[in-house]
């Protein structure tokens, strides 16, 4: 643990207590709680640069303290867990991806993930790296894991909210010493933690919930093995895909509400699931937290928060741009994990195997009966 710690990663406490206080220096007189940002390109570095900050596409304080936040988030009271923070998702998942491969290696994806993974795929491909997919339900990904370096998993899936069992997919990585990366961004630390259940690397997107604002882009990495992520800091700097000093800050202010924000926008999902099961427009319903989910059993064994993501079909992609259209308190805009609700017809940007009427749907932190009103409002104004 840093030394700045105020301890705050005790596993005593609850999740409210330490996403409030995760990260915070000890207290210093007339100081604030949450030091601001520190925008430096370079530091005074008299002598050996020995000291922990040397130049800025290496390490910020501002960078130090949300790292030490997230981990604590990440995997409370735990010595070694190292994270690092990157300009985007995109950046975080691209740095583990290309800094633990070569030419010559497979790794296993998923075909129902974030629609950027195909990106990073065909970049694989070039560099000669065999490249597997299966599907996120039923541990299908087991199926294609043989000699993998390296498995990447996403629970749940992005968007059509499948859950794998991690704990069987580990368990079977490891046996035959390929490593596992997990997705973590729709789940957040406070709904899933990939490294308690045996991951190597837990890597998201701070731009979705665990910041909650869609004010600001961000990733990070996480994990146990100090090799590991030597590897992936070293990727950090040659790419320099860093974070903004500001947005550094802005996430970590952010953190101290992700409790409220999570609690709030997971039961409203909740509420939107329940309230569409009886729409008889609507098909193929899905959110983890319904008990009749086909995912609920998986998911209840290794989540605590089943997110803020619903996914459902409408029969056409008139009736769902109608739909869209009607709503009055729900953007239509696309990532998910904001206060306020959003939604888009997926089908519009292609890539995703979704029908045409795919309609993925974001809870915010707006009143329950506010947002579920809107929701059956917009359907009835839809089927005229």
């Amino acid at each position: 643990m840093n030394p700045e710690d105020t301890g705050s990663s005790g596993q005593d406490i609850g999740d409210g207590t330490r996403a409030v206080r995760a990260g915070l220096p000890e207290p210093v007189k007339y100081e604030p709680a949450l030091p601001g940002p520190v925008f430096a390109a370079h530091y005074h570095l008299p002598g050996e640069p020995t000291g922990p900050y040397t130049y800025g596409r290496d390490e910020n304080p501002t960078w130090s303290r949300l790292e030490r936040a997230i981990g604590e988030l990440e995997a409370p009271g735990e010595d070694g867990v190292e994270t690092l923070v990157f300009a985007s998702g995109m950046a975080a998942i691209s740095a583990v991806l290309f800094s633990q491969v070569r030419a010559g290696d497979a790794v296993v994806m998923p075909d129902d993930g974030y629609q950027a993974l195909p990106l990073a795929r065909e970049q694989l491909t070039a560099y000669g790296v065999e490249v597997r997919t299966a599907p996120t339900g039923g541990d299908a990904q087991l199926g294609v894991l043989d000699g993998a370096r390296l498995l990447w998993i996403e629970t749940p899936s992005n968007p059509g909210l499948d859950v794998c069992d991690l704990r069987r997919l580990v368990a079977a990585a490891h046996a035959q010493g390929t490593l596992v990366a997990v997705d973590n961004t729709l789940a957040t630390p406070l709904g899933q933690r990939p490294l308690e259940l045996g991951a190597d690397f837990s890597v998201a997107s701070g731009t979705k919930m665990l910041t909650g604002h869609g004010d600001l882009l961000l990733g990070y990495v996480v994990s146990r093995d100090a090799g590991l992520m030597a590897s992936v800091r070293r990727w950090r700097k040659i790419a320099g895909a860093i974070p903004g000093p500001m947005e550094a800050w802005l996430a970590h202010r952010s953190l101290a509400t992700l409790h409220l924000r999570a609690d709030r926008q997971t039961a409203n999902a909740l509420a939107v699931a329940e309230a569409l099961r009886g729409r008889p427009e609507v098909t193929g319903l899905r959110h983890p937290g319904l008990p009749n989910d086909p995912s609920h059993k998986t998911a209840a064994q290794q989540m605590r928060r089943f997110g803020c993501v619903v996914s459902f079909c409408l029969p056409s992609r008139e009736h769902a741009d109608g739909f869209l259209d009607a709503l009055r308190l729900v953007d239509s805009a696309t990532s998910f994990g904001g206060v306020r609700s959003t939604a888009e017809r997926r089908g519009r940007w292609g890539g995703d195997a979704v029908p045409e009427g795919f309609i993925r749907f974001s809870a915010g932190a707006e009143d329950p009966e506010d947002l579920v009103a809107d929701v059956l409002h917009a359907l009835d104004a839809s089927a005229r």
